[in-house]
Parts: C-alpha cells; sequence; structure tokens
C-alpha cells in the first residue's frame, strides 16, 4: 500500500512539474496528403457576391492521396484529378494548384452548387490551416473556399 501512495505521489510530483515548467505536446504539422474535407463556405471578394454557406457539406468534399491525386464530390457528382502542393516555411501555408478535374455529368436537383464549385477548384492558388479549417485561394483572390474535416 505504501509503495502504491509513492508511485501515485511521484506521478503527482511529475505532472506537478511538467505543468509548472510550460512544456507541452508539439502540435501536429497539418499535411493535405491523406486528409479530408468538407466545405462549409465561399467567401467572394466581390460584395455584391458575399459569403455563400453551404447547406450540406458533406456533399462537396475533397479528399487529398498521398499519391498527388484528389478525389471530389461536387454534390451529385464525383471528380478526380491531380494536384501539386509546395508548403511554406511556416507550415501552415503554401500553394496548390489542381490539374485538369474529370467530373461526372449528372444533372444535380436544383439550386446546386456543383458547377460553381467545380470551377472555383480549376482557380484554386493556395492554401492556409487556420482555426482547424482549410482555406482555399483562388487566382487574384477573388474568393475563398473554406473547409472543415471530413468525418
Amino acid at each position: 500500500m505504501a509503495s502504491i501512495r509513492a508511485a501515485a505521489g511521484a506521478a503527482g510530483l511529475l505532472t506537478a512539474a511538467v505543468l509548472l515548467s510550460g512544456c507541452q505536446p508539439a502540435a501536429a504539422t497539418p499535411n493535405l496528403a491523406g486528409s479530408s474535407w468538407e466545405l462549409v463556405q465561399i467567401q467572394s471578394m466581390d460584395d455584391a457576391q458575399g459569403v455563400t454557406t453551404i447547406p450540406d457539406p458533406s456533399a462537396f468534399t475533397v479528399t487529398f492521396g498521398p499519391d498527388g491525386r484528389a478525389g471530389f464530390q461536387l454534390d451529385c457528382n464525383r471528380g478526380n484529378g491531380s494536384y501539386t502542393a509546395a508548403p511554406a516555411d511556416d507550415g501552415q501555408s503554401g500553394s496548390l494548384s489542381f490539374g485538369p478535374i474529370g467530373v461526372t455529368m449528372m444533372l444535380c436537383p436544383q439550386p446546386s452548387l456543383d458547377s460553381r464549385v467545380s470551377a472555383e477548384l480549376q482557380r484554386v492558388t493556395g492554401y492556409l490551416f487556420a482555426d482547424g479549417q482549410l482555406h482555399l485561394s483562388t487566382k487574384l483572390d477573388s474568393s475563398v473556399l473554406t473547409w472543415r474535416p471530413a468525418p
């Protein structure tokens, strides 16, 4: 019984020492490869368009494969294509572009954002991980697509 108390006391001292020293586990550097995301919103820099909230984020997804290929769910359509990413020194941002994206041509029930999202993806030039989300910026910073991690 005394040895259990001593072990518990030592563990408590170690925990207190770690907390007092300010040691924290290192945050993992985010990585596109192997990740999947759901589209939450599109923010246009054109005030007339403003922010478009995606009613069902699970209907618009991107999965970045470790092989430089990406898979997409674009409402009722599916797509795939290549991607090229080059992380910046900060590890939180970088350049990103998609090659031609092959997309099925089903007519989704209206209103649908499938054509708009597909067009926006072709114009992506960069990415930023912030606040647990992935933000994709487009050419001339005309819009930002905000994604949350897919379950």
